[in-house]
């Protein structure tokens, strides 16, 4: 029987001792690029911890009002970036870089929505007094320097900066090439609230060079730097996690499971299935993979296949590639055998892997050993099937009976979102504004002594 493959299971000198990462014109003894942008980034955080929470918000709203009165000048240089892709990337992927004035009105909305927020820096999570008379509080605080390296997504660019300010922290943005001329004009949008607020621009800071040195750089940047968080595909993701010297989230990366149950109602499993994976598919909540229950799987496939395959052809919409394991493959008698590589793959494409299993419990193991710890869903009307799918399942997101494309800051209530961890530590999930603060103990006493 096919099995699929295994998982792939105050300011010192930087330090480097990974020259071979690096590329060879790169010293690596400085931090010849970037170091002048992230002085001006440590100079700055002052300037933003003096802010009250209402002049925050204000802030924030001076920038959606600059980011659609730029509407036109960033629709330019988007353009400018579209040209150039047109050769050098899939068109999927290319939906991900375009702005329209639709999406440009929704980048303000999301940096609205983050005004809006409570101020998460200063709040006391917790506190209790120590028999000695010891007041002992623990208060939420900025990280301080936060950087983020994404790819072609320039809206990440107004996401990351409303969230990280609101945070208190300074953001350090490096934008892959394919999305430079956007992210320029985006945060010459932001500059000018930001200067008519009296406020440093350093706040809000883009590193223009879009070559891996740069990167590396950012990586290595202990005593700058005091969280990176990359957003992109799985190379760009594990190129931080096994070189960066500077504390790393890591985000984004969606192996996303599908499982439809034996008894699971089949017009509402066929509605999720098709928005899971076709309603966006270059994101990283679209759903990778399906499992289906081997006593449904007569009655499911075939449907499955007319929805995505089929109709999708005649409507002029582009249709799904079902790649079948053995059992799928002889049930339909048609279509892509499954690949060795099919179900460790996030193809963020039109191409979904299916396969049939025998039990909720083979399907959980089948989602442990393969998903990358993003977003998982089952589709059934059995409350114990559920519950232990809930259970067992180790991702960021599980859902019972809904779509994996709520995963998402926006759609959780926490305005816009820096990423989705797929780790444990510190955060997970949809990284909104309190999974961006530390926090601190302050205590007050009387003069006591130890």
């Amino acid at each position: 029987m096919y099995t699929p493959s295994d998982p792939l299971s105050c300011y010192p000198p930087p330090a480097f001792d990974r020259p071979d990462f690096l590329p060879m014109d790169t010293d690596p003894g400085e931090l010849t690029l970037t170091r002048p942008l992230l002085e001006e980034a440590l100079a700055a955080k002052p300037a933003l911890a003096a802010l009250s929470s209402e002049e925050k918000q204000g802030v924030l709203l001076s920038m959606a009002d600059a980011l659609e009165a730029a509407t036109d000048a960033i629709l330019a240089a988007n353009a400018l970036d579209l040209a150039a892709a047109q050769d050098t990337i899939a068109p999927v992927m290319q939906d991900r870089l375009r702005l329209t004035p639709g999406r440009i009105a929704d980048m303000a909305a999301g940096v609205r929505a983050v005004a809006q927020l409570p101020d998460p820096v200063g709040r006391t999570l917790s506190s209790h007094t120590l028999p000695n008379g010891l007041g002992v509080s623990k208060v939420s605080v900025p990280l301080g320097v936060i950087a983020i390296i994404y790819e072609s997504r320039p809206n990440v660019t107004s996401d990351a900066a409303s969230l990280t300010f609101q945070a208190g922290s300074v953001c350090v943005l490096r934008g892959g090439k394919e999305s430079i001329h956007s992210n320029t004009a985006i945060v010459a949008a932001l500059h000018q609230a930001l200067a008519a607020h009296q406020l440093p621009t350093a706040l809000v800071s883009l590193v223009t060079d879009t070559t891996r040195a740069s990167a590396n750089e950012l990586m290595q940047a202990v005593g700058y730097i005091d969280l990176l968080i990359p957003r992109g595909g799985a190379s760009l993701i594990q190129s931080c996690v096994d070189h960066a010297k500077v504390p790393c989230i890591q985000t984004g990366t969606g192996i996303c499971h599908i499982y439809v149950d034996g008894d699971a109602q089949l017009d509402k499993a066929l509605a999720v299935v098709e928005n899971a994976k076709t309603s966006r598919p270059s994101v990283c909540n679209a759903a990778e993979v399906c499992l289906v229950h081997r006593d449904i799987a007569p009655t499911f496939l075939p449907a499955l296949w007319q929805r995505l395959v089929a109709d999708r052809h005649q409507a002029g919409q582009p249709p799904v590639e079902l790649r079948l394991d053995p059992a799928a493959l002889a049930i339909l008698g048609k279509g892509i055998p499954a690949g060795y590589d099919d179900f460790d793959t996030e193809f963020l494409d039109y191409i979904l892997a299916v396969r049939v299993v025998d039990s909720v419990e083979e399907a959980i193991e089948h989602i442990n050993r393969h998903s990358t710890g993003h977003s998982e869903a089952i589709l059934t009307q059995t409350r114990a099937h559920a519950d232990l799918f809930t259970r067992l399942v180790d991702s960021a997101a599980v859902y019972v009976n809904a779509s994996t494309r709520f995963t998402d800051g926006g759609q959780f209530g926490l305005g816009c979102e820096m990423g989705i961890s797929t780790q444990k530590l510190h955060a997970r999930g949809p990284m909104g504004l309190e999974e961006l603060t530390s926090y601190k103990y302050v205590i007050t006493g009387d003069g006591q002594i130890r």
